[in-house]
């Protein structure tokens, strides 16, 4: 393929996903990530398009927000590598509360084998995932519907988490920086992950490496807030997210590394030789608990906050003390 038959389909997957990462946009036109990067600087001085880290997106990205469909597409096999190293430090009967997001929703499917577990959550795509899940309680959020990411937003939303108290929220975002930690193109989202974040004892960010040094419009979570980062490993030639991994890890923050390549292996890989940062989450080890062989299978219910059924308003409101 010719040098300007690939900038145009380059420009072309840009325009129609909004966003795309250097690997995806590699494996599309089959050439190598260097000479893509080559040609994402060129379409950049031409302004056709704007270069993130480890990826190219419209101009004027930095306040513009794809949709579940074109996000859907990209990054899917970091996405479930970091799913299945994230769905390890979930424990059997724990409360959490998990945010909206393509990756959440992927953590949300993995969630499902976990015994005795309460999801609070606002976005009806990670409802969706464990809807049919064995012994799964769902708790949903109240608030407005915003249908390009299936998430329950505003007032009502942040007033249903009012007096929660959970062990740990799992959130994503379109950008993460050591400077200013969390963040998102919504303000109604940004604003409902603050409620999120207010309601848990640890956050746990799940963000992929496209996303390390990209900052948007709206801060969700400072970075003295994250407690855990959940990532993958960025290309060997990505300095800049490297650099990005060790301020955070400098800062506090734990890091979790997850392979890729691996398919999507629940193990974590190291950072490597000459960037590891000086904290790292311990790798998850097998669960205190499994269900006992024969034991009787509950089916998961579905509650909205501020609206239980009779059956279920012990519940709630226990799990609103806690």
């Amino acid at each position: 393929m010719f040098a300007a038959e690939r900038r145009q389909l380059i420009l072309e997957m840009v325009r129609a996903n909004g966003a795309v990462s250097l690997r995806e946009l590699a494996r599309v036109v089959q050439t190598s990530e260097v000479t893509v990067r080559r040609d994402v600087r060129a379409l950049e001085a031409e302004g056709l398009l704007d270069r993130r880290h480890g990826g190219a997106v419209l101009p004027g990205g930095f306040t513009r927000e794809s949709g579940f469909p074109q996000k859907s597409h990209l990054a899917t096999a970091e996405k479930t590598a970091i799913a299945d190293l994230a769905a390890g430090l979930v424990e059997e009967g724990e409360a959490i509360v998990v945010g909206a997001g393509t990756t959440t929703q992927e953590l949300a499917r993995r969630l499902a084998r976990v015994p005795g577990l309460t999801v609070v959550t606002n976005s009806l795509l990670v409802a969706q995932a464990l809807a049919h899940a064995n012994r799964v309680e769902v708790v949903m959020t109240g608030g407005t519907l915003r249908g390009s990411n299936y998430a329950l937003v505003g007032s009502g939303a942040e007033q249903s988490l009012q007096g929660l108290r959970v062990s740990r929220a799992f959130l994503s975002g379109s950008g993460l920086t050591a400077e200013r930690g969390l963040s998102t193109s919504n303000m109604l989202s940004a604003s409902v992950d603050r409620a999120l974040v207010q309601a848990a004892a640890e956050v746990v960010v799940l963000a992929d490496h496209t996303k390390l040094g990209t900052d948007t419009m709206f801060q969700t979570v400072p970075t003295d807030l994250i407690t855990r980062l959940v990532t993958d490993e960025p290309p060997p030639h990505d300095d800049r997210a490297a650099t990005e991994l060790q301020a955070l890890a400098d800062q506090g923050v734990q890091i979790a590394v997850a392979g890729a390549s691996s398919g999507g292996s629940a193990g974590g890989d190291p950072v490597p030789a000459g960037r590891q940062p000086r904290r790292e989450v311990p790798l998850p080890g097998p669960r205190r608990s499994q269900v006992t062989a024969g034991a009787p299978q509950l089916r998961s219910t579905t509650t909205v906050l501020g609206e239980p059924p009779n059956g279920d308003r012990a519940r709630v409101a226990d799990l609103r003390r806690r």
